[in-house]
């Protein structure tokens, strides 16, 4: 299987070994790293997970997401630009659906505010 690239929207199974106030589900997520950074056969990705939610969707730090044929959501979502992390490639399951450059570069200046670098 392909690795994911930036900007794809990606199935993440955080199942396995979730501790309490972790995501314990399978759950979509974007792709936010820059594929140049690690190698090809570098174990994990960089991502931010999705959610419908807009309760835990800080305006700031979020990224909202409308549905589009290219996204494949199926009703508003939002990037959670502070909750960025890296997960293993194991736990990915890629998929067709993917986000604008527009919205990845976004979600990418959030991550540095979120992290005090922005």
């Amino acid at each position: 299987m392909s690795r994911a690239k930036a900007g794809d929207i990606v199935i993440v199974d955080w199942r396995a070994g979730a501790l309490p106030k972790e995501p314990n589900s399978l759950r979509p997520a974007v792709v936010v790293e820059d594929e140049t950074l690690f190698a090809p056969d570098y174990p994990n990705v960089l991502v931010v997970p999705l959610t419908s939610d807009a309760s835990i969707a800080m305006p700031s730090l979020s990224v909202t997401i409308d549905p589009t044929p290219e996204n494949g959501c199926e009703q508003r979502c939002f990037a959670l630009a502070p909750f960025v992390t890296s997960v293993s490639n194991r736990r990915v399951r890629v998929t067709a659906s993917c986000i604008g450059r527009g919205q990845l570069a976004d979600i990418r200046r959030r991550i540095a505010d979120a992290i005090g670098v922005g």
